[in-house]
């Protein structure tokens, strides 16, 4: 009899990836959805589907009873939200109420693993630094507070056998975010925020989904930092992007006040709209940051994380699904 796994977040960018890796790891997967969510990318595969209230510790110890998991992957969250309140509710609070609800229901389970993210620690303000497990936590956006809030809370439940896994900027197949880039260069556009050297560090999707079923079996209650296990310049993903695409682009550097401009009237924009902006001033804390490099030495020694991609050979398999997929 297979091994039952909970995804949820599972119609996303990293869901839909786990999904794969836990089909290949011969797991019985229940994705986590929606009512609402859009699930075509999913058709085909052989998983059942699930529609928690992240809302109700009683319904979610009810959804737990019925399905008996031996493990959960725990993925959903926002990276975009209306307020702080949004942030923390979604990110922290439902992931409290799942993995209480674990516990309360007595159902076993073996392992609880958080899908966090480096934006809980923060970047560095020294090129020379590297964030490690001893890093004090400094997030600088409401999204990276909230994550770290998740991790304080999951922390806080007895008798949970966890393991938190904070990946680094993640790019793939399906990724909506960085895909903007792509897609700027593809125009022979190549934008910058800014004239500052950076240190930036990416997971491939593929990778991140590897380790997070990995630690599924092994991994202690602990944060573990992930990238590729390398850190590149500002201006290396563009490199690798034009290199792939054959074409040249021209380079822009945006005036930091501007792009503030933009962003606040994005701001303004989606609050009478009632959404969450795509951009908005405080992520660029973010995306300016100096030095996000991080050492994953406990992830390769406690998880056997081995990361496969590099920036050069992520950026090919992406570009090559976008156009294949039409995105390009």
């Amino acid at each position: 009899m297979k091994q039952r796994v909970l995804i949820t977040g599972a119609s996303g960018f990293v869901g839909y990836h786990l999904i794969e890796e836990a089909l290949k790891n011969n797991l019985e997967v229940f994705a986590a959805v929606r009512k609402s969510s859009k699930i075509d990318h999913l058709k085909g595969l052989d998983i059942n589907y699930t529609y928690p209230d992240f809302t109700s510790l009683q319904a979610l110890k009810e959804n737990m009873i019925e399905n008996k998991y031996d493990y959960v992957i725990h993925a959903a969250g926002v990276t975009r939200a209306r307020s702080v309140e949004e942030y923390n509710t979604i990110n922290a609070d439902y992931t409290y109420n799942l993995a209480l609800a674990a516990v309360e229901s007595n159902i076993s389970l073996k392992k609880f693993v958080l899908v966090s993210s480096l934006a809980a620690i923060g970047p560095l303000n020294d090129l020379n630094g590297i964030i490690t497990g001893n890093t004090t936590p400094n997030p600088v956006t409401a999204y990276g507070r909230s994550k770290l809030l998740a991790e304080e809370k999951l922390k806080s439940i007895d008798g949970l056998n966890y393991t938190i896994l904070r990946p680094t900027g993640v790019y793939g197949p399906r990724d909506k975010d960085i895909f903007i880039f792509f897609k700027q260069v593809s125009k022979r556009f190549e934008p910058y925020i800014g004239n500052i050297e950076q240190n930036l560090s990416l997971i491939y999707v593929t990778d991140l989904a590897k380790v997070a079923i990995k630690a599924l079996y092994v991994g202690n209650k602990l944060a573990y930092n992930l990238s590729d296990g390398n850190f590149y310049s500002r201006y290396e993903l563009g490199n690798i992007t034009k290199q792939v695409l054959k074409l040249k682009t021209f380079k822009i550097h945006l005036p930091v006040n501007f792009v503030k401009l933009i962003a606040n009237i994005a701001e303004k924009i989606s609050s009478l709209r009632n959404q969450a902006a795509v951009l908005n001033v405080e992520k660029l804390n973010e995306l300016m940051a100096i030095n996000w490099n991080c050492d994953i030495t406990p992830a390769k020694v406690d998880l056997g994380f081995d990361p496969v991609y590099d920036l050069k050979a992520g950026v090919n398999e992406t570009l090559k699904w976008y156009k294949a997929n039409k995105w390009l």
